[in-house]
């Protein structure tokens, strides 16, 4: 009997704000809420971007006037929706109209006399120029004569062209809500969205780890650019040429596997597997990839997939840039038919399927919870769907490494054909929807769209309802499926298919007839299956067929029986009001984050190993030793 992989709580933060209990998903569909939904949203994000805070029980504004929830939309609202989703850079990453820069001079003597500086002796270059004389001066001054040119650098600002990113709210610092100790922006939102991950399903996280033996818990996560603010390796690799020193954490802080190892070391405690793979923009599927086949396998009971990318740097910026990927500030205009001197709506910058001229970078953390179904049942957790494949498959030969390819169709494909034969034709063709990877270029709104054109048209669906979350919150690259994932939960619950309302139609040469891109926000019905999908530079294509909550209760009945059922009914009570604690915890700023540095270590000594288990120290169960010879055969 093979394994269910079920998710069981989900947590982190984008440009749309928390995603734990759909906030960031509800900041996009915003609009179509009820009014409490509506309070709850515009509530969790002001505290989340500090515009209020919690004060003895009582909300405050920054000036310590008394706020009402009631309140917030009507004081705070504008603020709120302006400082979330895609916007115009803010000046907390870089300033995009006066960009830095070194620019290169070479300086000439006006007339026959030659150029003549004086400067301290330590500040000249090694080796001197053989065209420089250097005369010595009182104080350790000298005096350079310089009778040819002179090349030097100097600091200067540019007009950056790509003035658009889907930031994290504005205000919101994770940094101060534990001693991040000098750490990359990257890490900093990895220790919020794994705190909020874990408190979002409502189980204590001792009481799960002591639930199995230890090895029977992984983590599976990864960055693709790496940390690339200062404090990691954007710092390393510009400090000494802007005549800074390389810290002795820029190196190991910068790398791509961070995520996994502060999740390991300073969240979960976690001594079982440890896995990280990079797939460009499929990366987070990569992992989620991993951790189902874990599971279903056996070799991991419970497993946290997560993906961290916070990229938005002149740097970064510029390297898409020059590929011609991303939205700048002329395509902008050139698509709206403004005058160079009018500034266009960065607000919707991303434009999946529409007419476009490139994506837009975001930035996020995005964490999974999952467990077998034996497990999740037996601890009452609260069941958010289930995962029973994902999909990874290249595209073979190619000229342009970042052009698309094959490989995609064949996990389109397979994803189709695998929910089709665990639910049937009817479900997948009246109550599915796609998760478009929608990057917002020209040539992905006619390469994915056929994809699903030829999908549809084989397994006969008509009406296929397709969304896409950079629209929103832009391309995260790493974490981007994880987005993706966040809206299909979104969905799932809350019955609203979000449109792509940053385009005003479905431009020309995409292949809709069997697709349904709406422009609006819309009700639907209760859906069953939500693709994932993934096409990321390289060939690194993958898609996850995902099912609802209703869908994965029902399996869990027909397997398990009403009796187990009945239990799981009993114990899921209070996991479900440890739930709606943290929800209204979080909702009013009250985030706790889980940073144990150095706290639970591990005494190697009081380590005890026999020829058939090892009992690790502050575990209850032990880690038994296989005692089957799996080539059996051979022997």
């Amino acid at each position: 009997m093979t394994a269910l992989p079920v998710i069981i709580g989900m947590g982190g933060i984008n440009a749309a704000g928390r995603t734990s209990f759909h906030q960031g998903y509800r900041r996009i569909v915003l609009n179509n809420l009820d009014t409490q939904a509506r309070q709850e949203t515009f509530l969790g994000l002001a505290t989340l971007m500090n515009l209020v805070s919690l004060v003895n029980g009582q909300l405050q504004d920054l000036k310590g006037n008394t706020v009402e929830q009631s309140d917030i939309e009507a004081r705070f609202g504008e603020q709120i929706i302006a400082g979330t989703l895609i916007r115009k850079i803010e000046k907390e990453h870089f300033d995009v109209d006066a960009t830095p820069w070194q620019q290169k001079m070479t300086l000439t003597a006006s007339d026959e006399s030659a150029i003549v500086f004086e400067t301290r002796r330590r500040d000249l270059p090694s080796p001197v120029p053989t065209s420089w004389q250097v005369e010595e001066l009182e104080n350790k001054k000298v005096k350079v004569t310089i009778a040819a040119q002179f090349d030097i650098k100097h600091d200067s600002t540019r007009d950056n062209p790509i003035k658009s990113a889907g930031q994290l709210p504005t205000g919101f610092d994770p940094s101060l809500m534990y001693n991040s100790r000098y750490q990359p922006r990257g890490l900093q939102a990895t220790i919020f969205a794994a705190t909020d991950a874990i408190k979002s399903t409502g189980l204590d996280w001792q009481h799960i780890m002591n639930s199995v033996e230890p090895d029977k818990i992984g983590t599976y996560s990864a960055s693709v650019i790496g940390q690339m603010d200062d404090k990691g390796l954007g710092g390393l690799v510009k400090a000494r040429q802007q005549g800074d020193r390389v810290s002795t954490k820029q190196l190991a802080l910068g790398l791509n596997t961070m995520s996994t190892d502060f999740i390991n070391a300073y969240v979960t405690g976690n001594v079982g597997t440890t896995f990280s793979t990079s797939g460009a923009c499929a990366t987070f599927l990569y992992n989620l990839r991993a951790a189902v086949n874990d599971i279903q396998a056996g070799r991991t009971r419970v497993a946290i997939v997560a993906s961290v990318e916070c990229a938005i740097t002149p740097e970064v910026v510029e390297g898409f840039g020059n590929m011609n990927a991303l939205a700048n500030i002329e395509g902008l205009r050139r698509l709206d038919n403004l005058s160079n001197d009018d500034e266009p709506d960065y607000r919707k910058s991303s434009r999946p399927f529409g007419e476009n001229c490139g994506f837009t970078l975001g930035e996020g953390a995005q964490v999974a919870i999952l467990m077998d179904d034996v497990l999740a049942l037996e601890l009452g957790a609260d069941i958010l769907g289930c995962v029973p494949d994902v999909f990874v498959n290249a595209d073979g030969v190619k000229k342009s490494i970042t052009s698309p390819g094959p490989g995609n169709y064949i996990t389109m494909a397979k994803s189709a054909a695998l929910a089709t034969s665990l639910l049937g034709k009817e479900a997948l063709q009246q109550r599915s929807f796609i998760l478009a990877h929608g990057s917002s270029t020209p040539q992905n709104r006619v390469t994915e769209s056929l994809i699903y054109h030829k999908v549809a048209q084989t397994f006969a669906i008509d009406n296929w309802k397709v969304a896409a979350p950079k629209a929103y919150v832009g391309h995260t690259i790493a974490p981007a499926s994880g987005d993706q994932l966040a809206m299909a939960l979104g969905v799932f619950a809350h019955n609203i298919m979000p449109g792509i309302t940053t385009i005003d139609k479905v431009a020309k040469d995409v292949h809709n007839q069997y697709l349904d891109i709406r422009t609006e926000h819309y009700q639907c019905e209760d859906m069953d299956i939500a693709f994932i999908n993934s096409k990321g530079f390289g060939g690194n294509n993958a898609t996850a067929t995902v099912l609802s909550p209703m869908v994965t209760m029902k399996m869990l009945a027909k397997r398990h029986g009403s009796a187990v059922m009945d239990a799981y009914a009993l114990s899921n009570q209070t996991v479900t009001a440890a739930q709606t604690n943290y929800q209204q915890q979080a909702d009013l700023g009250q985030y706790e984050l889980i940073y144990r540095f150095g706290d639970g270590m591990i005494d190697e000594d009081e380590i005890v190993i026999s020829d058939t288990d090892m009992h690790i120290p502050g575990f209850d169960k032990a880690i038994a030793f296989s005692k089957t010879n799996p080539y059996q055969d051979m022997f």
